[in-house]
């Protein structure tokens, strides 16, 4: 086999927030080194001071990606203000990802990834992941130039007024602390690139869509390159999709598992809110729905109504806790709490058409049952 390098108008008071005192509060404790879990430590090694350093480009002056690396797109992409986004992985060569898990690929030491983030055509800024030695990762993040040539190491912390966005607000580049909150609140600290992300079995009606790159890198053409072993069987014959009764509560499911679930997991440090919204690949149910269709909120969050009394009230967007949360940039309310500063409209619109699907659909259920 020839070498492959894969190199509501509910809330919607937009204040002023700060990212790196609930970035602080948010960093969540679990890292992967090899097959054994680990205690997480900062990565010790210090990233590239330009990003052209991290072998990105085939050509630095052209910025020409190395066609060596391979682009993809998740099916379910992680809103961030309306952000354009291109994707790379590459792999040491002779390595794989082991898959043996299904929620928690284990990536081999090197691997590294690239997320560019683009604003009206003009690059702002790509975040960058390198797994070391030591099983840890490294994050790093570079700041764009005005004349879009370079791109520059940011500070640790993190930089804010990147570009600007509507209402006066601004893009903000994360701190490292930001990124781990995310990225270290779930069963792997790769976000967006496993078993239901890659499915062949794509939502036709996920938000934010993107087109797929070439080649089509999904579960079938990395294990039929031997770039990802251990995969089980079942996953490939019947792949993973989310099950669900409606189109719309597909998506709306799907969503909340990239924007949601990294954090709402059964397997992460918040597991004891009992808010699960990251799919399982290989259940046939749906931890989002017994989580949150029906089911009370534990603690109502500041700026919250107090009728939303449940995290999803059927027939009722309007008072729903969860439709609040999304709904809102208030900083103690507002779902997510880090990476964005706009509201997503498309989702908000997505999830109330879901909450009011389903309380019709339960309506009928109980009328059918009445006769």
């Amino acid at each position: 086999m020839a070498k492959v390098i894969v190199t509501t108008p509910l809330l919607r008071s937009v204040q002023g927030r700060c990212s790196a005192v609930i970035g602080t509060m948010l960093v969540l404790s679990f890292v992967l080194f090899t097959n054994v879990p680990a205690i997480p430590q900062p990565a010790t090694a210090i990233p590239p001071s330009t990003l052209q350093e991290t072998g990105l480009y085939a050509d630095p002056d052209t910025l020409q990606v190395d066609p060596a690396h391979l682009a993809f797109a998740p099916q379910y992409p992680l809103w961030s203000d309306g952000a354009a986004k291109r994707r790379w992985i590459s792999l040491p060569p002779g390595t794989a990802i082991d898959g043996s898990d299904p929620e928690a690929w284990v990536f081999p030491v090197g691997t590294r990834f690239w997320k560019e983030f683009s604003f009206n055509g003009q690059r702002v800024e790509t975040r960058y992941l390198e797994r070391k030695a030591d099983g840890q990762w490294l994050y790093a993040a570079y700041a764009w130039s005005a004349d879009g040539r370079e791109a520059q190491l940011v500070s640790p912390r993190g930089k804010r007024g990147a570009y600007p966005l509507a209402g006066g607000r601004s893009h903000v580049i994360p701190g490292v602390a930001d990124c781990k909150a995310c990225h270290q609140g779930g069963p792997s600290e790769v976000l967006g690139f496993g078993t239901l992300q890659l499915s062949p079995e794509r939502d036709p009606g996920a938000p934010h869509a993107e087109l797929r790159p070439a080649p089509d890198v999904d579960l079938r053409y990395l294990v039929d390159r031997g770039l990802l072993v251990g995969l089980p069987k079942a996953l490939l014959d019947a792949p993973p999709r989310i099950a669900a009764a409606t189109a719309t509560e597909r998506a709306a499911l799907g969503y909340m598992h990239a924007n949601c679930g990294h954090c709402h997991n059964e397997r992460g440090s918040l597991q004891s809110i009992a808010l699960f919204l990251r799919h399982n690949a290989e259940t046939s149910n749906e931890p989002a729905l017994a989580s949150t269709v029906g089911q009370p909120v534990r603690k109502p969050a500041p700026g919250q109504s107090p009728d939303a009394v449940l995290r999803v009230d059927p027939g009722h967007p309007d008072r729903s806790g969860v439709m609040q949360r999304i709904s809102s940039r208030y900083p103690a309310l507002q779902m997510p709490p880090l990476g964005t500063e706009l509201i997503d409209d498309e989702a908000v619109r997505l999830l109330e058409r879901w909450i009011a699907e389903k309380g019709a659909s339960i309506q009928q259920a109980s009328a059918h049952e009445g006769r």
